[in-house]
């Protein structure tokens, strides 16, 4: 590759007014696909001016810089400037070879260089490093990648990037050092960065990540604000990498300093007619309480609604936190000042391809002409990161058109909202299972979620299609529909075929953050069929008597009230949740009735140095037949070792003393007591165990026909389990120990399946 060319005897960095002689014209040379023109506008001597050293070399680098000549020289021959380039290939096709982790499409993606585009060596190299970043992310650290030029004349060739991808680069160990308040185990449940273990390959968060590094270390700061370490910092996070093994040491070391309560709370108010101590039922943050980040910004911004509504848009609302050293107190107090005025002149959404702008504007309290507030904005935040829709979302303010314009640009990574889950299993209630389902959690990128599933096993069949709009009529409320059918077959527990099939229409009104209310309506048949089958020396005759009155259409009306402050749903440690439903059946239908049902848990971490967490539950139903109509069979309810473990489904409450048949009951209550604790070593893999205590009792029933047990004793048992949280979901097997029973009651220590928590 030549630079400069010297003109024969005469050196051109010279300073020789010879060589300052006045170019007449420039003549390109060696140019195939560039056009003359084009090549004589990089050049800066142009026909009519002296030439000069500088302006030569300028001028070469701005041809270079192009990427369209593999060489290019300049010389004069006498008034006329000489332009030669070699022109780069065109690129023919890409190709990669040797990659399997990593497919091409996805590399595809990744590089600059694309086919039909200029062969530039540059960007070879840059490509290079690209493809190598790729697979450092995905845990190949040890991945080569050699480009190749295959050359296929008339400036023309193959680009092709031959890969070598070599084992998967695991963290073999994170270690925290620092922490005091908090064991090892309970801070790796915080960060999501995994020693890889036997199940590793059913994830990927053994693979070191930088970003996702830096994410823990966020988690970290989070977690230690919110219980009362506001001194907490991250002094160190560092990833060793051990070539001959390759595997990454992680080591983060952290300083937690003191855990500190709130001590006095105030509110203090610059504006006008605001008064301080109305605001105060605002307030989430109450002296004596451990001090939590995540509840002074809960109260800002509780407080800057309220103000708002109050007609003073421009607000602002800051805490200050004085600490209290000698008695670790932190002293808060939320100053309320006028703050200046400011407008949203224009909300810039951007890097959306999929996501319709308008699902990430309605999550704004605010919108174009409206007052600015920092509080709403970073509230708006919070929900779209809530969304589960993106990656990473960034809003950052820039200057409006004058002074008190403020313009909003909304910059969002989209991510997968798409998921197949396929399951299979065995269940101490329907025996083998095997499950299917495809969701969508932001369908057509509209927001709503979609849900198609099925599910089969030796006794039950199941069928579901959910869909939900979060935001209807334009307003935070969902509404949604199911759609279902559940097919039973006899077991050792029921000696007959069992059919549902229907569906809900149901709604969801947020009240406050923590409340909402949930009214649907439910359209349902229900039928058993088959009970001749199996002999009408077993026969049951209350079964018999539901046999005879045929198919069962229910419709009904109903209504939930839910009130949630659980930290985590899927891993709770802290929080109430409370839900009570109604449903009154008899808008026409076969069946009427009024069922009352309550669930209420609490979840509280009572050590959190080892991770113990307490959970205490309480249930309670209630049906009644309305109009002088009888609780019919199907509709009663049927309680066994979903609620006190040590009996099998169904395995307590009336029961028909001929066939040993379950015949559910009208009023049921149960309570839970579990100690809930991480297993030392397998905790990096999702173990925990539990160790509980049940009780309850389900009694009452319209059954005519028969003679049957039924009584109001209380049912109890004790064990343990032991809970994975697998890619799959929520597993868990108990072990239950009946303490108190009745001689009728179906006991069955053993019980393991799905273990959702809601």
């Amino acid at each position: 590759m030549s630079v400069v060319v010297p003109l024969g005897p005469v050196d051109l960095f010279a300073a020789s007014p010879a060589f300052a002689q006045t170019i007449s014209k420039v003549v390109v040379q060696g140019n195939a696909r560039v056009s003359d023109d084009t090549i004589r506008s990089y050049v800066l001597i142009k026909p009519g001016q002296r030439s000069s050293a500088y302006e030569i070399d300028e001028s070469l680098k701005a041809l270079f810089q192009t990427g369209l000549f593999k060489d290019v020289s300049i010389k004069r021959s006498g008034s006329s400037l000489i332009v030669s380039v070699e022109e780069n290939a065109v690129i023919n096709r890409i190709a990669f070879e040797g990659n399997d982790r990593l497919k091409d499409k996805m590399l595809e993606g990744i590089v600059t260089s694309k086919s039909r585009g200029i062969l530039s060596e540059s960007r070879i190299q840059t490509d290079t490093q690209r493809i190598l970043e790729a697979y450092r992310r995905a845990g190949r650290f040890g991945a080569r990648v050699e480009p190749k030029v295959i050359d296929l004349g008339r400036n023309r060739a193959d680009l092709v990037f031959e890969v070598t991808e070599g084992a998967k680069t695991s963290v073999s160990r994170v270690a925290i050092l620092g922490n005091k308040a908090y064991s090892d185990g309970r801070l790796q449940k915080v960060i999501t960065t995994k020693e890889t273990g036997w199940l590793s390959w059913l994830s990927s968060n053994d693979v070191y990540d930088a970003e996702r590094l830096a994410a823990d270390e966020e988690r970290l700061r989070k977690f230690y604000l919110n219980n009362g370490y506001a001194d907490f910092r991250v002094v160190s996070s560092v990833a060793d990498l051990d070539r001959e093994r390759n595997v990454f040491f992680v080591t983060i070391t952290v300083d937690e300093g003191e855990q500190y309560r709130i001590g006095d709370v105030e509110i203090d108010s610059a504006v006008p007619d605001v008064d301080a101590e109305s605001l105060r039922g605002q307030l989430k943050t109450d002296s004596g309480d451990v001090y939590s980040m995540d509840a002074v910004s809960e109260s800002l911004e509780d407080i800057t609604i309220e103000i708002s509504k109050s007609g003073y848009a421009f607000a602002r609302v800051t805490p200050r936190a004085d600490r209290d050293y000698e008695n670790k107190t932190i002293n808060l107090v939320y100053q309320v000042d006028e703050g200046a005025r400011a407008y949203i002149e224009r909300i810039n959404v951007r890097g959306n391809t999929r996501t319709r702008d308008f699902v990430i504007r309605r999550e704004f309290d605010m919108a174009e002409g409206d007052a600015f507030n920092r509080v709403l904005l970073d509230r708006a935040k919070r929900r779209l990161d809530n969304l589960g829709f993106f990656e990473k979302v960034a809003i950052n303010t820039a200057p409006g058109s004058s002074p008190d314009r403020v313009v909003l640009n909304v910059d969002v990574v989209e991510k997968g909202t798409g998921s197949l889950s396929l399951g299979g299993g065995y269940s101490t209630g329907d025996g083998f299972i095997a499950d299917v389902s495809v969701s969508e959690r932001n369908f057509m990128g509209r927001g709503q979620y979609l849900k198609v599933a099925a599910s089969g096993g030796t006794s039950k069949r199941s069928y579901n299609l959910s869909f939900t709009e979060p935001y209807f009529l334009g307003r935070r409320m969902s509404a949604g529909f199911d759609l279902f059918k559940d097919s039973y077959e006899d077991t050792d527990t029921r000696e007959y075929d069992y059919e549902r099939v229907g569906g809900t229409i149901r709604f969801g009104l947020p009240i406050t953050d923590e409340l909402s209310f949930n009214p649907y309506y439910t359209l349902e048949q229900k039928q058993i069929s088959n009970y001749e089958n199996y002999g009408l020396a077993s026969a049951s005759p209350a079964i018999e008597e539901a046999q005879d009155e045929g198919k069962t259409l229910k419709s009904a009306i109903g209504y939930s009230l839910v009130y949630n402050t659980i930290d985590n749903m899927q891993n709770p440690s802290n929080g109430v949740y409370m839900k009570f439903n109604q449903e009154f059946a008899g808008l026409g239908g076969d069946v009427r009735f009024i069922q009352s049902t309550i669930d209420a848990r609490y979840y509280h971490e009572l050590y959190s140095a080892w991770g113990l967490v307490g959970m205490v539950k309480v249930g309670a139903g209630h049906i009644q037949g309305i109009g002088g109509d009888d609780v019919r069979l199907l509709d009663s309810f049927y309680k066994g070792g979903e609620t006190i473990r040590g009996f099998a489904s169904s395995g307590y409450g009336p029961r028909d003393t001929a066939s040993n048949e379950a015949l559910g009951g009208k009023t049921y209550f149960n309570a839970t007591a579990e100690l809930q604790f991480p297993i030392p070593y397998l905790d990096s893999v999702g173990l925990s165990g539990a160790v509980f205590a049940d009780a309850g009792t389900l009694f009452g029933s319209d059954a005519t026909k028969g003679t049957f047990d039924s009584d109001t004793s209380i049912r109890s048992s004790v064990g343990a389990g032991l809970v994975w949280a697998s890619p799959f979901g929520l597993l868990r097997v108990d072990y239950g120990y009946a303490l108190s029973k009745e001689s009728y009651d179906d006991t069955q220590a053993i019980r393991f399946g799905a273990a959702s928590q809601f």
